[in-house]
């Protein structure tokens, strides 16, 4: 029995519409000639998410340790962000907070220790923050630990009032190691005499009670930069106290007096060069020579005097006193040509007489400058060795004209 196709048109194998051995339907057009759309996304994969750029950014900062504050800042932002986004990098965002705050303690800390450090650094310091190497020309200060051994603290007062010391210079040391308390020391006491004339030009003026002292670096503050001696004027009495400005200067003096001081300044360097042999018959070739500078001196300051145009007050009063250095001048150089111990005595002791201070005293009453010699005492201040601070003797073994 035969049995007859189905009727209608048969579709060839692999025909459109059709799918034999499993094949997927090929689409067909939707319209003349428009292909069907492919599927999007036909398996249903999602794309990954994608890493939040301030978890990043967090822990670069953290890792750098400059900004510790802000990829701290950033790090929490970061998380609430992934949280609601679905986005990646909670690891980083962590980890930038963990590094941030490591670093964030890190610089606090640092900043303690040195704020500690600093208050440390200088033997003395001034309370409103500026260090005593800090301290400028004519600054008076009170020290509560005083002013021989370590001095911890200043503070700036008026000079007009009671103080402690008056700054009258400075000196600034070269780099390199650091030199020792005894080396300080000893540049400290020569540099400070030397800057002694320079703010203190009357001598008459000093009070008898004044004193030099000096600041110096210890070897800490050495390490950290500290280059600078400052000298001091200060009583003689550890526990006394100085009142008024001593500063003498070309800022307090006129120009007449100015003169005149500084012409007083030669003749002092000379005589404070005298030979260190006491007697004369120790060393006559080293006295005659010190003889000849005296009398070379008494020139220079004569002729100062002499060129200078003075107030008609102070005219004749000068006048008077170069005719007595001139002489005093001629006596000197007769010493220093003096063949024996005994002629050379004989001049010395009357060129002494002839430069004796009361011999200016008329000139600078006329000037009005001080007119009482000051006195010197024999023994000058001893370091007291204890480092810091200094005493050495304003009194010096020097007669004035």
């Amino acid at each position: 029995m035969s049995i007859s196709p189905p009727s209608g048109p048969q579709q060839p194998e692999g025909a459109p519409g059709q799918h034999p051995q499993g094949r997927y339907p090929t689409p067909q057009p939707q319209g003349p000639y428009a292909p069907a759309p492919f599927p999007r996304n036909p398996y249903g994969l999602r794309p990954p998410p994608r890493f939040n750029g301030l978890a990043i950014a967090s822990l670069v900062l953290g890792l750098l340790w400059f900004v510790p504050v802000v990829g701290l800042v950033l790090g929490i932002v970061a998380l609430g962000q992934i949280r609601r986004r679905g986005e990646q990098g909670r690891g980083m965002a962590i980890g930038g907070i963990v590094m941030s705050a490591v670093s964030l303690v890190t610089w606090v800390l640092l900043a303690a220790f040195l704020a500690v450090f600093w208050d440390e650094l200088d033997e003395v310091s001034v309370t409103d923050g500026t260090g005593v190497h800090a301290l400028a020309d004519g600054d008076c200060f009170d020290s509560p630990g005083g002013l021989v051994g370590w001095a911890t603290e200043a503070d700036r007062v008026p000079c007009e009032g009671e103080h402690d010391g008056e700054v009258f210079g400075t000196v600034r040391l070269p780099d390199g190691p650091y030199p020792g308390d005894d080396s300080l020391f000893g540049t400290a006491d020569e540099r400070c005499y030397g800057l002694e004339d320079s703010y203190a030009m009357d001598g008459w003026a000093l009070p008898a009670d004044v004193d030099v002292y000096h600041l110096t670096p210890s070897r800490d503050s050495w390490d950290y930069g500290d280059r600078v001696i400052t000298c001091v004027f200060g009583n003689r009495d550890e526990n006394g106290t100085l009142t008024g400005s001593l500063r003498r200067d070309g800022t307090t003096l006129d120009a007449d007096q100015v003169i005149y001081l500084k012409s007083t300044h030669v003749i002092n360097a000379a005589l404070d060069r005298a030979p260190e042999s006491e007697f004369v018959e120790d060393d006559l070739p080293g006295h005659r020579e010190w003889a000849r500078e005296v009398s070379e001196a008494l020139a220079v300051q004569s002729g100062m005097l002499r060129d200078h145009a003075w107030p008609a007050a102070a005219e004749q009063p000068v006048t008077d006193l170069v005719g007595v250095l001139g002489k005093a001048g001629d006596t000197w150089a007769k010493a220093a040509g003096a063949d024996d111990v005994d002629t050379f005595y004989e001049h010395y002791d009357k060129g002494w007489e002839l430069i004796d201070p009361e011999q200016s005293v008329p000139a600078r009453e006329a000037l009005d400058l001080a007119t009482t010699p000051p006195t010197f005492d024999e023994d000058d201040g001893e370091d007291d060795g204890e480092g810091g601070t200094g005493g050495g003797g304003a009194d010096e073994d020097r007669i004035e004209v």
